[in-house]
């Protein structure tokens, strides 16, 4: 019976051993890097969305109210009635319009008064979202008669 020498050789677990540590130190390297750079949080364009909100609402807001206090008196609704209630319509839809874009609407405050043929109605606008919030007044004034 002849007996095999066994060689304990652990070179190629020291080898094996090399490059598991090379690899993990890449892989580090390359989140670092790709954490530095910004590119593991992509831009985030709901950032804004408080400041274009607030831009459309105030756009909109005079000829929003004009048109729908028209089309309410044309219906047969009394002036001072079709004030109110163009102001509580546009109140339902711009927080509506605000939900749409991931933000919130709040028109507070809102007034409507009717005098001498002429329609006031002003509202204190607040839009936020988890990044901003803007509080800024609405006022509106056009003429409308029987």
């Amino acid at each position: 019976m002849r007996r095999e020498k066994r060689f304990k050789d652990e070179r190629g677990q020291m080898l094996l051993a090399t490059g598991m540590v090379l690899l993990l130190a890449l892989l580090l390297m390359a989140y670092h890097s790709t954490k530095i750079a910004s590119l593991g949080s992509p831009y985030d364009s709901a950032e804004d969305a408080v400041i274009i909100t607030a831009t459309e609402v105030e756009s909109v807001w005079t000829a929003l109210l004009e048109n729908r206090s028209l089309a309410l008196v044309e219906g047969g609704t009394g002036p001072a009635a079709a004030c109110q209630a163009a102001a509580d319509s546009a109140r339902s839809d711009l927080m509506r319009h605000g939900e749409h874009r991931g933000v919130e609407v709040i028109l507070s405050e809102l007034n409507a008064t009717h005098l001498n043929g002429v329609c006031t109605i002003s509202a204190s606008a607040g839009i936020a979202d988890r990044h901003a919030r803007l509080q800024f007044d609405l006022n509106a004034s056009f003429a409308l008669d029987d």
